[in-house]
């Protein structure tokens, strides 16, 4: 519920501070005194498109405040939680305009874009007028109107849970066609890649492995004469021999020799043990170092056969292996393929039966609604005077989505015989703010959350008719707070709060006043609208019947 207004600097007004209540709060004055105004600052506090220029002539900026009342579980809350703005039970709105034109919103303090405002503000006020072209008159929402109407949450759910797998099963499907499609490209490249990478059969490792033997047996042939030198050197025919000559001799003269033989004969044999170890080391390195030559012909055959599968592929030597798998995979994908899509065909199949099922129920059910919409507006036409019109929901076959596979359109046929349109185009500007209040009295289920505002909607009528609209407009306020701007004294007599729009000239500056009204000054209100500029005593007793009516 709005509860206050407050405007500064915007347009005719210099500082106004409103309080509105719940119910029907009307707002009155003389024509040109500046009602419009009032929608015009509370529309750019709500960021709704309107006027370029809205500061006051010698203002620097112009600035509105809105407080909303949220109770809990407004649909208000949404938007804001998805803003990242903190829900709380006084909404506060303030949008500041420049005389530059920058506009600047806060949301409870908190920065926030004209996106954001506008769908805040969307769940908070409803504006209906005689040119209206965004509520009730547009016809892309009538199927959701409808839906409202008919308390069609579960059917709608189902249907958008129905639509939601079928868009995911064909989702899967395409992509299945596509990986098969481009696998399918590269058939041949696979099998011929596979074939040679099964055959080669890398290993982890196995690249640096060969490089390392190769080095050896390139490196053996140069080095293994040196090594057979020395370890005939080192033999029997060399150092070793030689010394087990020199330990005879000296064994022989040891007797003779008075003990001087015993500590060179001892180093001698550790000199024979050292040596047959050098002799046995040299031995065994000339053994690793014997090769065949094919042998180094085939490491450099499987080597080279590596790197170049490696660079053909575009991979290092020991990341083959994980590559074939890779294609193995592919391969083994584009085989499976035919029987994937078969099932993934086969569960979009179902999907589609599935939703056309809940879209079925649910469009019967709209068939069913349609009709009791339609009796329940026969019913609020005849007391607006519009009882030879007839409306009608018109209900086509349309485009599979979301929502179903149905077009709605509200259509109405304003003489008997006359061929039935849209509500914009077949009403006069009278009979449509009829249809339109009709409309949304019997739409009303669920508004209680909204501030329904509606601009001169009864503009075109007068008398019985006029009473009609104010007693609807009253009924209307019941479930939820209503502002209207008025000229018709017998909807103002239906309010359960009065406002007056006055216009000023002081000092050669003009301004606009709102007067929130007493007992007394309503009455002589309505006498006023009843009888013009001068109010008679008669004026005032038919202004009292109105108001006691």
């Amino acid at each position: 519920m709005l509860r206050t207004l407050d405007i500064r600097d915007m347009l005719l007004i210099d500082r106004l501070e409103l309080g509105f209540g719940p119910g029907l709060n009307v707002l009155t004055g003389e024509t040109g005194a500046g009602k419009s105004i009032l929608l015009d600052s509370l529309g750019f506090v709500l960021g709704w498109r309107g006027r370029a220029e809205l500061v006051r002539a010698g203002a620097a900026q112009g600035e509105v405040t809105a407080v909303f009342e949220l109770p809990a579980g407004h649909p208000a809350a949404a938007a804001l939680a998805e803003a990242g703005i903190p829900v709380e039970e006084e909404l506060i709105l303030r949008r500041v305009n420049t005389v530059e034109g920058r506009k600047t919103a806060w949301i409870n303090d908190r920065r926030a874009s004209g996106e954001v405002l506008r769908a805040v503000s969307a769940t908070l006020v409803e504006l209906h007028g005689q040119q209206d072209d965004g509520g009730l008159l547009n016809a892309r929402g009538h199927r959701a109107l409808l839906d409202a109407f008919a308390g069609h949450g579960a059917l709608l759910e189902a249907v958008r849970a129905a639509w939601g797998a079928r868009g995911a099963a064909a989702r899967r499907l395409a992509a299945a066609q596509a990986a098969l499609a481009a696998v399918k490209g590269e058939e041949e490249f696979l099998r011929h890649a596979v074939a040679e990478l099964d055959k080669l059969a890398p290993e982890p490792g196995e690249e640096a492995k060969l490089d390392a033997e190769r080095r050896l047996m390139q490196g053996a042939e140069k080095i293994r004469t040196d090594v057979a030198r020395a370890a005939q050197i080192l033999g029997p025919e060399g150092a070793e021999g030689a010394m087990r000559d020199a330990d005879r001799w000296l064994q022989g003269a040891a007797d003779r020799a008075e003990g001087r033989l015993e500590a060179p004969l001892a180093a001698l044999e550790r000199a024979l043990i050292e040596l047959g170890e050098a002799a046995q080391g040299v031995e065994a390195a000339l053994d690793a170092l014997s090769f065949d030559p094919r042998a180094l012909e085939a490491c450099e055959e499987r080597l080279f056969a590596i790197r170049a599968m490696a660079r053909k592929h575009g991979v290092l030597p020991d990341e083959l292996g994980t590559f074939a798998e890779g294609l193995r995979a592919r391969l083994a994908a584009l085989d499976a393929g035919e029987g994937d899509l078969a099932a993934l065909s086969a569960a979009l199949a179902e999907a589609e039966r599935a939703y056309a099922e809940a879209a079925d129920r649910l469009s019967a059910a709209r068939t069913e609604a349609s009709g009791r919409l339609d009796a329940a507006m026969a019913a609020e036409l005849a007391p607006l005077k519009l009882e030879r019109a007839v409306f009608a929901t018109a209900i086509a076959p349309g485009e599979p989505g979301p929502e179903g596979r149905d077009a709605v359109a509200f259509t109405v046929a304003t003489n008997p015989g006359a061929p039935a349109g849209p509500l914009n185009k077949i009403a006069s500007g009278g009979e449509l703010s009829r249809f339109l209040l009709a409309l949304k009295v019997v739409l009303a289920r669920g508004a209680d959350t909204l501030t329904l505002i509606f601009d001169e909607i009864d503009r075109g009528v007068g008398g019985a008719t006029a009473d009609a609209v104010g007693r609807r407009l009253a009924q209307l306020a019941e479930s939820a707070q209503v502002l209207v701007v008025t000229h018709s004294p017998q909807v103002a007599a239906r309010g359960a709060h009065h406002f007056r729009v006055q216009k000023s000239v002081e000092a050669g500056v003009t301004t606009s006043r709102v007067t929130a009204l007493g007992p007394e000054e309503r009455i002589d209100e309505i006498a006023r609208m009843i009888s013009g500029a001068e109010v008679s005593d008669a004026a005032r007793a038919a202004a009292v019947a109105l108001i006691e009516g």
